[in-house]
């Protein structure tokens, strides 16, 4: 069941995710009943990466 799904900020056209207990974001999209995960970023790491891997 997905809950939470897409109650998240949009950055970029992707939902955000912040763990709680890491310092690493998750980057996913919703499409029809599936939910398609594009990354699991380091927080610690420059943010020009972020842009780099969600292209």
């Amino acid at each position: 069941m997905y809950i939470y799904a897409g109650i998240h900020i949009v950055i970029d056209g992707y939902f955000r995710l912040l763990a709680k207990r890491f310092p690493y974001s998750i980057y996913y999209k919703i499409e029809e009943k599936t939910i398609l995960i594009y990354a699991v970023l380091d927080c610690r790491q420059n943010p020009i990466n972020k842009e780099k891997r969600l292209l």
